[in-house]
This record gives structure tokens, C-alpha cells and sequence, in this order.
């Protein structure tokens, strides 16, 4: 795969990239996303648009699926997990379409990567390219250092990078990028459902009647750690037929590869962990757990301790990634191992006043969250700035 600068087009280009009355053309550009992702792409573009500017989404059509957008607009372009003969078209339409644009803001690796290469290197008169790194590649050896050569290459040639937590931010500024910033990615914003929500159980007949109830809400996927959970589980069971610790239920809301293996070992083990499935109450079953626990590996700026938060539960999370800045001090934030995970748990269920305090600490930072005002406000500082 190749690129070219394009340079004989540079004027022509930058007198198209005003549309009028001072809108600006800017390309929102995202390969595979889902959850957090999709719902970023998602709010960037809106908030760009409502300024007035003319904002176009391109990305697979399965992340465009019922995507509320508008007033931006949305062109499917496929941009796969893994490197194709795709990836060719979608240089060259990156390339065609970001010519005429003032900034693309690319999203993800991948995207990023192609976007870069439709781009070319930085130079005076191009159009301006950001990227957001919402995800640290984690496979084996091949993946990783498939993963290192895109955020090279990002580095390379993105004028901005933002990163979704401190540790990106800090490979990328290792790989040389002239100019990397957090991300801001703000507490979600409402919109009205495409179709009526299925009615879901009361939040409290998740648990049984009687005992503790521990929560956790993540997609059974092998970053959210459930391995993991299952062990600190094993832990607190032991302790439970100790009789240091009351009896409790340990319920996982979400769906995914993970849930038959770990259905397997709950029933093999005689775990007190029930799976849940995919909710649409996220927020009721939080208000009602005496504890809320994640167990990632590694997380960005995890909207479930945002939920978390603003339900005002008592939080137990791995410190990983970008987790301690979406706490903001509301969280126990513990090292991802199965013991300090279950001994964080079982203080929380066996003293009322440290659930209390552990409740305050989740409201007080709940009211320091970033809001949608944040996002718009970096939207206009690094992806409208000036050549």
C-alpha cells in the first residue's frame, strides 16, 4: 500500500475546504467500533454539525446501523479489524474526500493508520489529521507489533493524537508525535431510542432474596477480565464458609465470546455468580448492588465507572489504563489480581460505614465528570484549529 502527498492539488484543494459562512468540511472516520467507541464517533460528529459545520461519518456500515447522527451526514466505508484489499479503496477515498476537507478525525488504529496514509506526511497547506487512540492492541507477538507499526505510523503524521488514557498518551509521545492530548470523553449523552426498549426485570430480582449483592457490568470479552472475576469470586466463596464474610451474589450483566467458558466453570465450581445476559437497566441494577466491581485488563475511559459513578454505587475497579481518570478518586482502584480484588470486595460488604463513605466518594466524583460542553469545547480547539 502506498500513499501519495498529492501536492499538485494543494490549492485547489484548500479552496474547497470552506463551504460557506465560515463551515468548515470535516471527515469523521472509524473502522470497527462498538460500546464506547461508536457512541464517541457518534457525539463528535453531532457536535461539530450543530456548530454549523458539514460533517461527514465515514465508516462500516455496521457501526452506521442505527446510529443517530444528524445533522452530520454518514457514508458507509468498510474499514475491517485486520488488513485487506479494501484497505487500497480506502486510501483512495480517504485520499479524494480529505482533500476537500479542512480536518479528518480518525478513529481507532486502523482508521487512523489509512487515514495517515491518504494524507501523507505533514507539511504546510495539507489537511489537517487527528486521531483518537481509543484502544491498546493486545494479542500475540504478530498482533503487537502489527499494532506498534500503525501507531508509528500515526505518530508520524498526525498533527494531533488524542489518547483515551495516560498510558497511550504516553506511547504515543514515546513513537514521536509532535502533539498528544487526553481525550476528553464525556458522561453519555441521551438519545431517544430508535424503537420502544423491551421491558426488563426490577433490578433487584437479579440477586436472590437473601445476601450481599456484587455487580459488574462489561461485555464477556478477554479485556474485561473475567477470568479474573471468577477467581476474586472463588476467594470471597472460601471466605464465606469461613463465616468471615456474609453470604453474596456475584451478578454479570453483559453478553459475549466469554459466557459459555465461564458458565462452565460456575457450574464446576460452585461459583456464586450469576450471568445476566445483556440489560437495558444498567443504571437500576447499579443503585441496587451493595458493591459494583470491574475486573479489565485494560480499560480507556470505561463509561461503566461513569455509570457507576453517577448512580452513586460503591466501586471496587482494576487501576488500569484510564480507569483512575474516569474515577476521579470515587473508586477503591486495586492491582488486577484475583486476592486484592476480593479483599477490596469483602471490606466493602462486611462494613456499612465504609460502603457509605465508598457511596459519597462515587456522588462527589459523578459531579466532577466531564459533560458534553468539554467534548465540544476540544472538538473546536484541536480538530477546527488552523493549519
Amino acid at each position: 500500500m502506498s500513499s501519495s502527498d498529492g501536492s499538485g492539488s494543494n490549492q485547489a484543494g484548500a479552496s474547497q475546504r470552506a463551504v460557506g459562512n465560515g463551515r468548515l468540511r470535516i471527515l469523521q472516520v472509524s473502522g470497527s467500533a462498538a460500546g464506547g467507541v461508536r457512541a464517541h464517533l457518534a457525539d463528535c460528529a453531532r457536535m461539530l454539525a450543530t456548530d454549523g459545520h458539514d460533517v461527514i461519518i465515514e465508516a462500516p456500515a455496521a457501526v452506521l446501523d442505527g446510529l443517530e447522527v444528524a445533522p452530520a451526514r454518514a457514508e458507509a466505508l468498510e474499514i475491517g479489524p485486520r488488513p485487506s484489499l479494501n484497505d487500497t479503496l480506502a486510501v483512495a477515498r480517504l485520499r479524494r474526500l480529505g482533500r476537500r476537507a479542512h480536518a479528518v478525525h480518525a478513529h481507532g488504529l486502523r482508521a487512523g493508520a489509512l487515514a495517515a496514509l491518504a494524507l501523507g506526511r505533514r507539511r504546510h497547506g495539507r489537511t489537517r489529521l487527528v486521531v483518537t487512540l481509543h484502544n491498546l492492541t493486545v494479542g500475540g507477538r504478530l498482533t503487537t507489533m502489527v499494532g506498534e507499526r500503525l501507531e508509528r505510523l500515526i505518530a508520524s503524521r498526525a498533527d494531533l493524537v488524542l489518547a483515551v488514557s495516560p498510558d497511550l498518551a504516553q506511547r504515543a509521545r514515546d513513537l514521536g508525535a509532535p502533539r498528544v492530548e487526553l481525550a476528553v470523553i464525556p458522561v453519555a449523552i441521551p438519545q431517544p431510542p430508535s424503537e420502544p426498549p423491551l421491558p426488563a426485570p426490577a433490578a433487584p430480582e437479579a440477586w436472590p432474596q437473601e445476601g450481599a449483592r456484587v455487580l459488574t457490568v462489561a461485555r464477556l470479552a478477554p479485556q474485561k477480565g473475567l477470568p479474573l472475576l471468577l477467581d476474586a469470586a472463588a476467594v470471597l466463596a472460601q471466605e464465606v464458609e469461613a463465616g468471615s464474610l456474609p453470604a453474596f451474589t456475584w451478578a454479570v450483566a453483559g453478553d459475549g465470546p466469554g459466557r459459555d467458558q465461564a458458565a462452565e466453570r460456575i457450574a464446576a465450581e460452585h461459583l456464586p455468580v450469576t450471568l445476566l445476559g445483556r440489560r437495558a437497566d444498567a443504571p437500576a441494577l447499579m443503585e441496587a448492588a451493595d458493591v459494583v466491581v470491574q475486573t479489565s485488563l485494560w480499560e480507556g475511559q470505561p463509561l461503566t465507572i461513569q455509570e457507576a459513578l453517577r448512580a452513586g454505587a460503591a466501586i471496587v475497579a482494576t487501576d488500569v489504563g484510564g480507569t483512575a481518570v474516569t474515577a476521579r478518586g470515587g473508586a477503591v482502584l486495586v492491582a488486577p489480581e484475583a486476592q486484592t480484588v476480593a479483599e477490596a470486595v469483602a471490606v466493602l460488604l462486611s462494613d456499612s460505614e465504609a460502603r457509605s463513605r465508598a457511596r459519597q466518594s462515587a456522588r462527589d466524583a459523578a459531579d466532577r465528570l466531564p459533560g458534553p460542553a468539554d467534548l465540544a469545547a476540544q472538538l473546536r480547539q484541536v480538530v477546527l484549529a488552523p493549519h
